[in-house]
């Protein structure tokens, strides 16, 4: 199986999420797409997200209708921070070492990548799969040691949008793969902002995810929720 994971708070999950989920399973012609909402990650301050109940229900509704799409409570379930080296060696177990791992991660937080529990581990127990984010530039990637391998002339042309997509081999011996998606302009602050202040949320959210938030009372009063 070739077998993609998009982890993320999710806090709420939009039509930004699921799209990239798309491309990514069409791109790399993936077999599933697992969503991984995070329980208590490590890089965010406690307490700054909608439960993990509600975050876990709410891509169980955006992708109830898509037999591709799968869904695990994994790090949520975990007690204590919960590190995706922890979770990429579970979803191995789980799976089995016939499954190919493709971790499919924003630009930003791939940039962060060297700060993270085991990162080289991390990078060899599976593909990377970077999609392009919004103000960040694929060149910041040469300036991070651990990628020193990568020529700079290849993300120099991702930024140019002379290619959509780069498929690099690491010194680790593992594949590294830049994808530059369209912009998308949704943002779960965006939406929780929007909550708030009681204005319309027409084309952010799969409706059943909407009408739960709405049903809920999610983000009525916290706007710095990220």
């Amino acid at each position: 199986m070739r077998l993609g994971l998009l982890g993320g708070s999710f806090n709420p999950i939009h039509r930004c999420h699921l799209s990239i989920a798309h491309s990514a399973q069409q791109l790399l012609q993936l077999d599933r797409i697992l969503f991984i909402p995070t329980g208590d990650p490590p890089h965010k301050q406690l307490g700054a997200l909608a439960t993990a109940q509600h975050r876990y229900r709410m891509v169980e509704l955006a992708i109830q209708d898509m037999p591709g799409f799968a869904l695990t409570d994994m790090e949520i379930r975990r007690p204590g921070k919960s590190y995706s080296i922890d979770t990429v060696r579970a979803i191995q177990q789980e799976y089995g070492p016939e499954s190919t791992l493709f971790f499919i991660i924003g630009l930003d937080a791939f940039l962060d990548l060297p700060s993270w529990k085991d990162a080289e581990t991390l990078l060899r127990s599976c593909r990377f799969v970077v999609f392009s984010r919004p103000s960040v530039s694929f060149r910041a990637v040469a300036s991070i040691p651990l990628f020193h391998s990568i020529r700079e002339e290849t993300l120099i042309a991702l930024d140019a949008a002379q290619q959509e997509r780069a498929d690099v081999v690491l010194a680790q011996g593992r594949t590294l793969t830049f994808l530059r998606l369209p912009p998308c302009d949704v943002s779960a602050s965006e939406i929780r902002r929007r909550v708030q202040e009681g204005q319309p949320l027409v084309n952010l959210l799969p409706p059943p995810v909407e009408s739960y938030i709405l049903r809920e009372g999610l983000y009525r009063e916290d706007s710095d929720r990220t």
